[in-house]
C-alpha cells in the first residue's frame, strides 16, 4: 500500500523518487510510503490548478453548493472509512477520529450556503444617476499547508471554503498520515468538482518552499508550529501572498474557588488528555486559584488519570492512543524529566509505558504535574503530549495575569459560578477564543477560529465569515448609465451628421 498525490483528478505516485515511510503508531510498524513531491512537481500541480480555475470561477455559486451538498452526503455515506484512515496512520481512537471528521463537517455544511454568503451590499443614488455595488470574487490558486494531528478536520476547515468560493486548492498535508485527506479529494471529485479543482501533493519542506515561491498561488492557509508558522507568513508575504498562519498554543483553564468541581475534573480530563494532547486547543495548564481549589482538584483528577484505558485505536474502551512518532515520544518524556528536575511534583507518571502486544509503540501514558511554576519549559512550552502542568496562583488576578503574560494566546477557559468574573474574564484577556465553564472552546464552523499573539499570524482567522473574507477579493463598483431613449419607439435611420 502507497499513498499518493492526487491531481486532476486522477492518483499520482509521483516523479521525485523520494518517499517516506508511515508508521501505525500503536505498533511502530511501517504500514506504507508517501512519496514527496519535487518543487518541479509542486509548480505542475499548481499549474493544473490554474488552468482549471476560469471554468470554476465563473460557475454560478449555487452550482458549486451543489457540489458541496453531495460532497456532504459522500462524507456522511463513509465516516467509518473516514475515521479508520485517520486512526491507523494517526493512532487517535475511532471515536475521537469521528468526531474530528464531524467538526470539518460543520464546515462543509456551512460552505453550502456560499449564494447567500457572497452577497455584497448595495447603494442606489450615491450621486445623481449613479449606483454602488460591492462583489466579492475568487482570490485564485490557493493552498493548504496542515498538521498531523488533524487530517481531515484542518484540511476540511480550508477546501470547502475555499472552493465554493471559486478559488482552486492545492493541499500538502503533512507526510506521517496522508491517507484521509487524499481519500477526502477523491470524495470530492466523485462528488462533481471538475478536475484539477482540488489537487493534494505529499511533500516536504522543498513541496512548502515551492509553494511559497510559485508566483501563481495566490493564498496560503496553515495550520501548525509557531516556528513554521512564522517562516511561511514571512516567505509567504514576502512573495506577496495572502497569508493565515495558526501557530502553537498554551492553553490555560482557571478553576476558581466557587467552580463545580466534578464539572471541572472532568472537563480537564478530557481537555488535556483526549487525542493523546496532540492538538492545538488542548488544555495544558491548569491554574487553579488558592492551595484548597488545587488540592480538591490534583485529588480528584489523579484517579481518573491513572485509569486512563491506553492502547490500538480499534480496542474496545479504548481511551488514549499512542503519540505520532517515536520522536515525538522523547521529546515529551524529556519535558516530563525537566519538569521533575526542575521541581514540579510527578502525581501521575506516564513515562516507561509498555502495553503487551505493543511494546514498539510511541505510547507516553497520561502525565499530571503539580507545584508548576512560571519559570518551567513544562510551562512555558507547548509540550503537544498527555501532560497537564497545574500552577497554584494565590488569587484570580495573579491567574490573569499569567494568562496574558504567556506568548501564546490560542484558547483559554475559566470555570466559576460568578458571572461577574466571567464576564470580565472573557472581555479583557488577551487570547482569541475563551470558554466559561467550557473547556475546549473550539467556535462552531459559522463563526470564525484563530489565536492571538504568538498563535496566529495574518489578518483573517479560519472558517465561518473570515473564511469568506480570506478567500475572496473585494470589488467595489460605482456606475452611471446614460440615459436611455424614452421618446418611443424610432422607425427610421438618421444620418450620421444629425444630432438625433
Amino acid at each position: 500500500m502507497t499513498d499518493m498525490h492526487f491531481i486532476k483528478g486522477a492518483t499520482s505516485a509521483g516523479t521525485s523518487g523520494r518517499s517516506q515511510n508511515v508508521y501505525n503508531p500503536a505498533t511502530g510498524a511501517v504500514t506504507s510510503s508517501v512519496p514527496l513531491a519535487s518543487a518541479a512537481e509542486i509548480d505542475a500541480a499548481v499549474a493544473v490548478a490554474k488552468a482549471a480555475l476560469p471554468g470554476w470561477a465563473n460557475t454560478p455559486p449555487a452550482k458549486r453548493a451543489q457540489v458541496m451538498f453531495k460532497f456532504r452526503e459522500l462524507i456522511i455515506k463513509n465516516l467509518d472509512r473516514i475515521a479508520e484512515l485517520i486512526s491507523t496512520q494517526h493512532g487517535k481512537t475511532l471515536d475521537d477520529a469521528k468526531g474530528e471528521v464531524s467538526r470539518g463537517l460543520e464546515v462543509v455544511e456551512f460552505a453550502c450556503g456560499i449564494p447567500h454568503l457572497l452577497k455584497g451590499e448595495y447603494s442606489a443614488q450615491v450621486a445623481g444617476a449613479v449606483d454602488s455595488y460591492s462583489l466579492r470574487q475568487p482570490v485564485g490558486v490557493v493552498a493548504g499547508i496542515t498538521p498531523f494531528n488533524f487530517p481531515a478536520m484542518v484540511p476540511m476547515w480550508m477546501f470547502p471554503m475555499a472552493l465554493a468560493c471559486g478559488n482552486t486548492f492545492i493541499l500538502k498535508p503533512s507526510e506521517r498520515d496522508p491517507a484521509a485527506p487524499l481519500y477526502l479529494a477523491q470524495l470530492l471529485s466523485e462528488a462533481g468538482l471538475p478536475d484539477g479543482c482540488m489537487n493534494v501533493v505529499n511533500g516536504d519542506k522543498e513541496a512548502v518552499d515551492a509553494l511559497l515561491d510559485n508566483p501563481d498561488v495566490a493564498a496560503i492557509s496553515f495550520v501548525g508550529s509557531t516556528a513554521i508558522g512564522k517562516y511561511i507568513y514571512g516567505r509567504g508575504c514576502a512573495n506577496g501572498k495572502r497569508v493565515q498562519a495558526l501557530c502553537g498554543a498554551k492553553n490555560h483553564m482557571i478553576i476558581m474557588p466557587d467552580a463545580d468541581m466534578d464539572q471541572a475534573v472532568d472537563a480537564a480530563m478530557g481537555a488535556a488528555y483526549g487525542s493523546a494532547g496532540e492538538r492545538c486547543m488542548a488544555i495544558s495548564a491548569v491554574l487553579a486559584v488558592g492551595d484548597d481549589t488545587a488540592d480538591q482538584f490534583v485529588s480528584a483528577l489523579a484517579p481518573k488519570v491513572r485509569a486512563l484505558k491506553i492502547g490500538q485505536y480499534d480496542e474496545p474502551g479504548v481511551e488514549m492512543g499512542p503519540l505520532i512518532t517515536r520522536e515525538s515520544k522523547e521529546r515529551v518524556t524529556n519535558y516530563i524529566n525537566q519538569g521533575e528536575a526542575d521541581g514540579a511534583e510527578v502525581v501521575v507518571d506516564g513515562r516507561g509505558l509498555s502495553l503487551q502486544g505493543y511494546e514498539d509503540g510511541f505510547f507516553v501514558g497520561g502525565t499530571l504535574l503539580d507545584r508548576v511554576t512560571a519559570d518551567m519549559s513544562v510551562y512555558r512550552d507547548e509540550i503537544f503530549g498527555p501532560v497537564l502542568s497545574v500552577l497554584r496562583p494565590k488569587t484570580y488576578e495573579e491567574a490573569v495575569n499569567l494568562v496574558m503574560t504567556h506568548e501564546y494566546g490560542n484558547g483559554t477557559a475559566i470555570f466559576t459560578r460568578d458571572g461577574d468574573a466571567a464576564r470580565e474574564f472573557a472581555n479583557n484577556v488577551n487570547v482569541g477564543m475563551v470558554g466559561v465553564n467550557v473547556p475546549i472552546p473550539v467556535p462552531v464552523a459559522y463563526h470564525s477560529f484563530g489565536g492571538w499573539k504568538a498563535s496566529m499570524f495574518g489578518d483573517h482567522s479560519i472558517h465561518g465569515m473570515e473564511g469568506v473574507r480570506f478567500y475572496t477579493k473585494l470589488k467595489t463598483v460605482t456606475a452611471r448609465w446614460p440615459s436611455g431613449i424614452k421618446d418611443g419607439a424610432v422607425f427610421n435611420f438618421h444620418s450620421g451628421s444629425e444630432t438625433k
